[in-house]
């Protein structure tokens, strides 16, 4: 059963002027409805009569299992703490399950890093006051000490003390994509991203295990031989995400002067296509509501969880992100099975950041990265309790619907269909946000 949010994270406490709130709020929403349809009436390909058949087809292939078991596989290596010999044993395994996927042209970016290099902000600055949270939010509510745990002693398990005891090194780094390579503009993609490190010595399988199945996931989707888009796809596992942001700084350092060029000419080969949007999915699990009075959270999923949908409204991008960001909430009411989306203007400290003056970017989230996660919401985050024996199905459930609302909106913005499905062509060429 779909559940609303009833808490006052959405909504303002009731005053004297609970109408005007009200009215405020009804507006709000319809705003956001109609830029969804506005959004989707301008992307959605017209395959008459097939193309909700076909994406609800693709969203089927998705499923609990797969997803956990993805997360599964990800945890053998331990934290994937970057500079490590595990972080690169997990990238030679992600790449492995992409070519099993059929998602055979996989490529690697590689950098240097350097801890003592200074680190780029990962975010707009918090604004001067008390209550101030990262990407421009405002703290509400109880909150919760946060902060990544260096202590391996506080990991109970000696197995898994022993596999992420080794320590980073600088050095070179690499991080894994493939493409789906679309039929009519190749020249045009989508990024969809997720980090594969992790620290605290857990597993990291929700930090962020969770956003890197969710993007594998995708990438078996849509490498299946029956699917055609007509706009490429990128799928991204960025490393270095918790040393600053350095996977992702590198691929835009690296490519963005690369976009669009065919090479070599005439050969219709795009080694880096035009970016149309970059979608960053971090964290996607836990979302047991506010903090106790005593710092403690609730142990289930809370019936209003939802998936929270950022945009950060102070990049140059931020009109057109928005609008990416209610197209994704309109899949989610047409494709999630469980649970709704909320959008955002906070978006921040994840691997969007490099991208959102340059593209329409959003992440996609367990809760709001400022003031929730921020705020102490998540309790394993970067700590040794993030294993995957923490979390239950309603957890991961939470997760799966991230993946059936990304995938919804992806394949409606690339104008995914199935070759066994019969189709018209597209009634208008441009369908990007």
């Amino acid at each position: 059963m779909r559940t609303h949010r009833t808490d006052n994270r959405r909504n303002p406490p009731a005053t004297a002027t609970a109408g005007s709130h009200r009215l405020r709020r009804a507006s709000v929403l319809a705003l956001g409805i109609a830029v969804a349809s506005i959004a989707l009436a301008e992307t959605a390909p017209v395959h008459a009569g097939t193309e909700a058949d076909a994406i609800a087809t693709l969203v089927g292939r998705l499923g609990l299992d797969r997803y956990k078991a993805t997360i599964k596989g990800l945890t053998q290596f331990g934290d994937r703490r970057q500079g490590t010999d595990r972080n690169r044993a997990a990238v030679d395994w992600i790449e492995a399950q992409l070519k099993g996927y059929g998602c055979t042209n996989t490529a690697r970016i590689r950098y240097e890093y350097v801890a003592s290099a200074p680190r780029a902000p990962s975010g707009p600055a918090p604004a001067a006051a008390p209550a101030a949270a990262q990407g421009g939010a405002r703290y509400r509510g109880t909150r919760a000490a946060t902060g990544v745990n260096t202590d391996a002693m506080l990991q109970p398990y000696e197995r898994l003390r022993a596999l992420n005891a080794q320590p980073p090194t600088d050095g070179i780094r690499e991080e894994v994509y493939c493409t789906k390579v679309g039929k009519t503009h190749p020249e045009e993609m989508y990024i969809v991203g997720a980090h594969m490190d992790g620290h605290g010595w857990g597993e990291a399988a929700n930090d962020d295990g969770s956003g890197t199945a969710l993007v594998m996931e995708l990438a078996r989707v849509f490498a299946a031989a029956d699917v055609t888009t007509e706009r490429s796809i990128r799928f991204v596992l960025w490393n270095n995400e918790e040393t600053g942001l350095n996977g992702a700084r590198a691929y835009v350092e690296q490519r963005a002067a690369l976009q669009g060029k065919e090479d070599p000419a005439g050969s219709g080969r795009y080694p880096e296509p035009r970016w149309l949007g970059m979608i960053q999915h971090d964290m996607m699990m836990f979302d047991h509501g506010m903090p106790h009075a005593d710092g403690t959270v609730a142990k289930e999923q809370r019936a209003e969880a939802d998936v929270n949908i950022e945009f950060q409204q102070l990049a140059k991008q931020s009109d057109a992100a928005q609008r990416l960001a209610w197209a994704f909430y309109a899949a989610n009411e047409a494709y999630a099975t469980e649970y709704p989306a909320s959008v955002g203007p906070h978006m921040t400290n994840t691997d969007s950041t490099p991208f959102m003056d340059l593209v329409p970017a959003i992440s996609l989230r367990e809760n709001e990265r400022g003031r929730e996660i921020g705020g102490g919401w998540d309790p394993h985050w970067h700590q040794p309790t993030d294993v995957y024996a923490t979390f239950s199905d309603a957890d991961f459930r939470l997760g799966l619907n991230a993946a059936q609302t990304s995938l919804g909106a992806i394949a409606r913005l690339t104008g995914a269909f199935l070759t066994s499905l019969k189709f018209l062509p597209a009634a208008r060429d441009k369908i990007h946000v």
